[in-house]
């Protein structure tokens, strides 16, 4: 699992609470002056991922307002760039005299090192609360020059179409099920996300020249990937569908996968034979005939899945469910031949 180190204020009463948030955003790198009209119950969580080069952060607090001021940013300024994911109620953000309303959905970018401010409401002030995922990101590990970032702070992007959509769903998977992953994944899918950041920002910038070309390369491969796994139990699926998605050609999306050591033809049918293996060893799922799943998953011919399933296997699809379906058959089975009679 991911490591976690989450900060929750409901583990004190509630007039100890906005202190004690208060005194978690004093401690961290970027620190930032906090109002709220929820200060006498700040019922609150923040949930830290360290993932190699950028740290994500899920929020679940009452509606509040924050500035970072020239002051705080003269006491600590550890260069970093925040892209803020809003993910339930209507957030603000002012920069560099831009100031944007991001709705749920939507991100917003901003500079740490300068002066700013956010704000995050709920939909239902007096309930409700609003919830967001934050990428913090390194100056230094940004991939774009500099001197052009300034043209995207405190503007929102969508977060539900290309790049955007494809970041939104890889934050909200990472800080949602921590559990789905290894540690030792963790720097990996910093990667991954810094990525698509970078390809997403460049997009915005009009300036995909700016975005090194194994960055665009490896941010399409996640790309590509992602839509074959949405769309794995499709028959029709094959490379020549996902290249014309991607409005690439065959050859283009051939050279593309060349560094993933493997092809997209194999990666589509191993994807599709790993979620029948799935399904067949699942004890829900005992009843279903064989070629039901294997048709879920994109293999229509029973023929074919048969010979595909064995190559990759070794075994047939039915005696695969058969050994890890019935284990105690198989386990008792030898039992029961010692301890027959002796033939006459």
């Amino acid at each position: 699992m991911l490591h976690r180190e989450t900060m929750d204020t409901t583990v004190v009463p509630p007039g100890e609470r906005f202190g004690m948030w208060l005194d978690l955003v004093a401690s961290t790198s970027a620190p930032m002056r906090i109002r709220s009209t929820h200060a006498d119950d700040f019922a609150a969580r923040a949930d830290f991922f360290d993932l190699g080069p950028i740290q994500v952060v899920k929020y679940h607090y009452p509606s509040l307002d924050a500035t970072r001021t020239s002051k705080l940013i003269r006491q600590s300024d550890p260069g970093l760039y925040m892209l803020a994911l809003t993910t339930d109620g209507v957030g603000t953000s002012s920069q560099d005299g831009r100031r944007s309303e991001i709705r749920a959905g939507e991100f917003t970018f901003y500079d740490g090192s300068r002066p700013h401010d956010v704000g995050h409401h709920a939909t239902e002030p007096e309930q409700g609360h609003a919830t967001s995922v934050i990428a913090m990101i390194p100056h230094a590990a940004l991939p774009l020059p500099p001197e052009r970032m300034a043209a995207l702070f405190g503007g929102r992007m969508s977060g539900s179409e290309g790049i955007g959509a494809l970041l939104a769903q890889f934050l909200l998977q990472i800080s949602g099920h921590p559990e789905q992953y290894h540690a030792a994944d963790a720097g990996r899918l910093g990667a991954v996300g810094l990525d698509l950041t970078t390809t997403m920002l460049g997009r915005h910038l009009v300036a995909e020249d700016a975005v090194p070309t194994e960055v665009r390369r490896r941010a399409l491969v996640t790309q590509v990937q992602a839509y074959v796994h949405r769309h794995v139990g499709d028959p029709a699926l094959s490379p020549r569908v996902v290249a014309d998605v991607h409005h690439i050609s065959l050859r283009s999306l051939h050279r593309l996968f060349e560094a993933e050591e493997t092809t997209v033809a194999s990666y589509i049918r191993d994807l599709r034979l790993a979620r029948c293996r799935r399904d067949l060893t699942d004890p829900a799922l005992r009843t279903q005939p064989v070629q039901v799943i294997a048709a879920r998953w994109g293999f229509p011919d029973k023929a074919h899945f048969s010979r595909v399933f064995r190559a990759a296997y070794g075994t047939s699809p039915q005696a695969y469910r058969e050994s890890t379906s019935d284990p105690a058959r198989i386990v008792n089975q030898p039992a029961s031949l010692v301890n027959s009679p002796p033939a006459d």
